[in-house]
């Protein structure tokens, strides 16, 4: 595959990934005002892992996911707890259009990761371009803003720098390990782990909530896959910044399911982190057109 073809796929499968999970995180949102925080997180490994084991056995079978640099699956698994039960907190109480725009310093923290760790080459324009989409964000939160310095808006920092380092261990076993074996071992490793401290404190689940978690569980694995699969034919450093598509989502479903709508300086925030994405996003296709 061409390197302009492998980074269109990287492209298209990370838009995808984005709106995945943001219908995803709906449901999560919806379960975390009943459920702690590690149960939300168990919750979500465990509903997504048998669509994506029946996958991969069927795909790959069983020796691939075998076949792993187990100490990269372990820190993508600590990680992945982590991260999926800080955000779970932090849904229970805000908006996700505020959660998605804390979240928004993931793509930094990758950008940055990218160039120390996989030798990625980031060009000054992309650097600026990305300060920029920051500065929406800043212009978003505002030095009142919601979240910024309560344990919610923390929740959502840890999880976005949770979230980086995983994206960054991604890179580097792809170089080894299938994309089967990096999604069921993510998600295997959620479940036990979250659901090993979530288990003292575990509440029992609403029969009206089985639908919800199925959806989380086909919505996340859909997700996984294709996020896996940008990470694996795309730079670091170009797929992150199209996480602020992720916003447009948020307020979508803010405004439907919550009837939450953003006042006119989140939409101004929400124009610049787009507007720094779009420009991104031409940079790179000038690029790919001078590549082979």
């Amino acid at each position: 595959m061409s390197v302009r073809a492998r980074q269109s796929r990287a492209v298209v499968a990370m838009l995808l990934a984005v709106a995945l999970f943001a219908l995803m995180d709906a449901g999560l949102k919806g379960l975390a005002g009943h459920y702690p925080p590690f149960q939300v997180a168990a919750l979500r490994g465990a509903a997504s892992l048998p669509f994506v084991l029946a996958w991969s056995l069927f795909t790959a079978g069983p020796r691939t996911l075998l076949r792993v640099r187990w100490s990269l699956h372990l820190l993508r698994g600590v990680l992945g707890v982590v991260m999926m039960a800080a955000f779970a907190y932090a849904l229970r109480r805000m908006p996700l259009s505020t959660a998605y725009s804390i979240f928004f310093v993931a793509p930094l923290l990758i950008t940055a990761l990218s160039v120390p760790f996989l030798g990625e080459h980031v060009g000054p324009r992309r650097w600026v371009a990305i300060g920029i989409g920051l500065v929406g964000v800043l212009v978003v939160l505002r030095p009142t803003g919601e979240g910024v310095l309560s344990l919610a808006g923390i929740a959502v920092l840890v999880a976005a720098l949770g979230y980086a380092v995983s994206a960054i261990t991604v890179r580097v076993l792809a170089r080894t390990d299938s994309t089967q074996a990096m999604m069921v071992w993510l998600l295997a490793m959620m479940a036990i782990g979250a659901g090993a401290i979530a288990w003292p404190d575990w509440v029992p689940l609403r029969s009206a909530d089985v639908w919800l978690i199925l959806g989380v569980g086909v919505a996340g694995a859909l997700g996984q896959y294709a996020i896996t699969e940008a990470f694996r034919l795309g730079e670091a450093s170009l797929i992150a910044p199209l996480e602020y598509t992720a916003l447009l989502w948020g307020v979508i479903l803010d405004a439907t399911l919550w009837g939450v709508l953003p006042d006119r300086v989140t939409w101004l925030g929400a124009a610049i982190i787009i507007a720094s994405g779009l420009y991104l996003l031409h940079r790179e296709r000038l690029r790919m057109s001078n590549a082979p």
